[in-house]
């Protein structure tokens, strides 16, 4: 079984989690938290490949990797 791979990124001026680049042809989404992306992305993973005519098992394994840049404020 082969396990694909989702790059998801945080957009700080949107504040959203995107899928940024994906092994699975057309996928795409957007979501306001991590949890929210996880849902939706159990969902639409295995709906895009069904669609493209991969995948025909019950089960899709994908490999979720996520980037983001987050600034704080050192305590004085």
């Amino acid at each position: 079984m082969k396990a694909y791979e989702v790059r998801v990124a945080w957009d700080a001026d949107a504040k959203v989690w995107y899928v940024a680049d994906s092994d699975v042809p057309g996928l795409a989404g957007e979501a306001e938290s991590v949890e929210e992306m996880i849902a939706l992305l159990q969902n639409r993973v295995p709906e895009m490949l069904e669609e493209n005519e991969i995948e025909d098992g019950e089960t899709v394994q994908y490999h979720l990797i996520s980037e983001a840049l987050l600034e704080t404020r050192r305590q004085a």
